[in-house]
């Protein structure tokens, strides 16, 4: 899971090896390098797709966030259209190489920070009745299932690096502004919380450790490391093709 850090393409697990010819003369033959093909959305997209779909439903998220991501749905197809093609039939491959241990670990700390304990704030919340808190995680966590989402989209249809990495700069600049709303909410609950101490605290944590965790993403990773590479890497192709 890409769990908003970069695009999925990019934390892949290493696939099965082709058997080899036994004593052949023609296995002796240099075979040429392999190409990354298309992908298809995995588990995980649809599992993203879901929690989404579930948050809008029950109405947790408001129209400004819904038009956001209708927004940039449209915006990275336009964009791909008139400024970034893609440089190749085939998907280009990860901006950082296969099976890339530190980000694999970057990635599942970030899913369990931004995704996974934002869910269970979010069903704890609904047995204790705390609809303040609910309303308050609800539009983090469905901002970045949708950036999940898209990420898969922006891979498996084969769109070119620089709108594999608009989709996480995207996402994350607007989130930063939602978990601020996040912040503020549970830092000024105070003595009329009806909830248990333990929650109220938990949740504090939780909305500052997400505040930390997407800000560094944003500002120390995205915009400084994946975002030159990879347009140093489109552009490289570029000129070669020209």
């Amino acid at each position: 899971m890409s769990a908003g850090i970069a695009p999925t393409s990019d934390i892949t697990l290493s696939g099965d090896e082709e058997p080899q010819e036994a004593a052949d003369v023609s296995s002796a033959a240099p075979k040429p390098p392999q190409r990354v093909g298309r992908s298809s959305l995995t588990f995980h997209h649809l599992n993203a797709l879901a929690v989404a779909v579930v948050l809008t439903a029950s109405g947790m998220v408001s129209a400004e966030d819904f038009a956001f991501v209708i927004f940039s749905i449209v915006y990275m197809y336009f964009i791909s259209k008139v400024a970034f093609p893609p440089t190749s039939p085939r998907s280009e491959p990860p901006v950082f190489g296969e099976n890339n241990r530190i980000l694999g670990l970057y990635v599942f700390a970030a899913a369990v920070i931004g995704l996974f304990l934002p869910i269970a704030c979010i069903i704890q919340g609904i047995f204790e009745g705390d609809k303040e808190g609910i309303y308050a995680a609800a539009p983090h966590l469905f901002l970045l299932c949708s950036q999940v989402l898209m990420e898969g989209v922006s891979f498996s249809g084969n769109f070119s690096l620089p709108i594999r990495v608009f989709v996480p700069v995207f996402y994350n600049s607007k989130r930063i502004f939602t978990i601020m709303e996040w912040v503020r909410s549970e830092i000024s609950r105070g003595a009329e919380y009806g909830g248990s101490g333990g929650r109220l605290y938990a949740g504090r944590a939780l909305a500052v450790a997400n505040m930390g965790l997407w800000c560094f993403n944003l500002f120390g990773f995205l915009l400084p490391v994946f975002l030159p590479k990879a347009f140093g890497i489109y552009y490289s192709k570029t000129k070669i093709n020209h």
